[in-house]
């Protein structure tokens, strides 16, 4: 006269008596308090790993499926990250070059100066005089005859800027402001390849997205399966519990835990596929930077993220679970009958 699960969670009512179940159910109905709802809810979880200690096989199996699906947007957020850092560190920060107009004065030239010197978005600025400028073009164009042969000198004065903030908007706020002040003829923002790696940047971030709401999509899908299977396999036993009085809340319960656990599990076996990914690929690296006397090392998420992924993942593995359980218990209500 028992309800005993034998290969799933099923329902919280497995190894009790259909009587207790059914006076267990009423009562938390009738009488519903925290120490209970705590207690069912424990009993649940327990049941859920139980589950998946007696069928480690297919639950280590399901777990691979999601922690694969999740890995790879995973590894391409992380690869994302570290790219952007290499890319940073090896181009050069932005310049703003301002040109005068090729009448300026010197005095002109120091009223540039001076607003230059108490701009507050200003990290530092170099001035280039028109000579200096013509002496280097000569050097290093290698038309010196040429450059000599003209009647004048046809470079202007000229400032080099380095901005505090290098983002490519506020390098345009900078070249709009330099292009309203008094003798200055031309602005030119070196911002071609800070715009060419945002744009990259971007259409990197936006593939991880895509990959990302693809593959999660993914693992609801294959919880809601998971958890159709179960429920198919325990379909004698719900119909048992709910004619005793089991709540659908309750019968649901132990599907939710495993769903959520499912999602659990396999963002750990997500962060552990990356991180063993990263490992080998920085053995390597080591090796192959070695051998050109430099250090290159691609480096793992931090902890925040990786706890993120983990709760995600659970979420999902939880409304997978709950889309699942909602569509196919109501299926059947042994009270119709």
């Amino acid at each position: 006269d028992g309800i005993r699960d034998s290969s799933v969670t099923g329902v919280q009512t497995c190894a009790l008596p259909i009587s207790e179940a059914a006076s267990r159910a009423y009562s938390a109905r009738a009488h519903p308090s925290m120490k209970a709802l705590l207690l069912q809810h424990a009993r649940a979880l327990i049941a859920t790993l139980g589950r998946f200690a007696r069928a480690p096989l297919a639950s280590g199996l399901n777990v691979g499926v999601v922690g694969i699906a999740l890995a790879l947007p995973l590894a391409f957020y992380t690869l994302l990250l570290n790219v952007q850092g290499v890319a940073r560190d090896a181009t050069p920060a932005p310049q703003v070059s301002v040109f005068l107009a090729l009448d300026a004065q010197t005095a002109e030239a120091k009223d540039i100066e001076s607003r230059l010197k108490k701009h507050p978005g200003i990290a530092r600025y170099r001035f280039v005089p028109r000579n200096a400028a013509l002496e280097e073009l000569k050097v290093k164009s290698g038309l010196a005859d040429v450059l000599s042969s003209l009647p004048g000198n046809p470079l202007p004065d000229a400032f080099v800027v380095d901005a505090r903030e290098s983002s490519t908007p506020a390098l345009e706020k900078l070249r709009d402001e330099f292009k309203a002040w008094p003798k200055v003829e031309h602005v030119q923002l070196d911002s071609a390849w800070a715009r060419r790696m945002d744009a990259a940047l971007n259409l990197g971030r936006l593939a991880v997205w895509v990959i990302a709401c693809l593959l999660g999509f993914a693992l609801v899908a294959v919880t809601f399966n998971t958890i159709r299977l179960l429920i198919v396999t325990q379909r004698a036993h719900i119909e048992v519990a709910k004619l005793i009085g089991a709540t659908d809340a309750y019968v649901r319960r132990p599907f939710l835990y495993y769903g959520a656990l499912l999602g659990l599990l396999g963002g750990v076996c997500a962060c552990l596929i990356v991180a063993g990914g990263l490992w080998l690929i920085n053995g390597r690296l080591a090796e192959m930077a070695g051998l050109y006397g430099t250090t290159l090392r691609l480096n793992y998420l931090a902890a925040a993220d990786l706890l993120s992924l983990c709760a995600l993942s659970a979420g999902l593995g939880w409304l997978g679970a709950r889309l699942s359980a909602d569509r196919h218990l109501a299926e059947f209500d042994p009270k119709n009958k």
